[in-house]
């Protein structure tokens, strides 16, 4: 679906305790990637992934197995499963 497309940009709303994260991509195109819950930590958000099959999100865990973490955990889980980048499972994180 995003073979050969890369990341140009991330977009994030924040309404109320939610922030809800997009993907920009190089061609133009926009991909709803997750959703955050603030949970009254900077480092710690629940962690919700957009199925584009039904176009809703659904609380779900990081590769680490918690369903909470910090929001780079969970922009590498939403990339790696959208943009095919594998890497982003790899401990450390390979795509800064």
């Amino acid at each position: 679906m995003t073979a050969g497309l890369g990341l140009h940009d991330v977009d994030t709303r924040f309404p109320g305790a939610f922030a809800y994260v997009d993907a920009a991509l190089t061609d133009g195109a926009v991909l709803p990637l997750m959703r955050l819950r603030y949970l009254g930590s900077a480092r710690t958000w629940g962690f919700a992934i957009y199925l584009a099959s039904n176009g809703t999100y659904q609380d779900s865990v990081l590769p680490s197995g918690n369903p909470t973490g910090t929001p780079e955990e969970a922009l590498d889980c939403a990339c790696g499963l959208y943009l095919a980048d594998a890497t982003a499972w790899k401990r450390p994180p390979t795509n800064f």
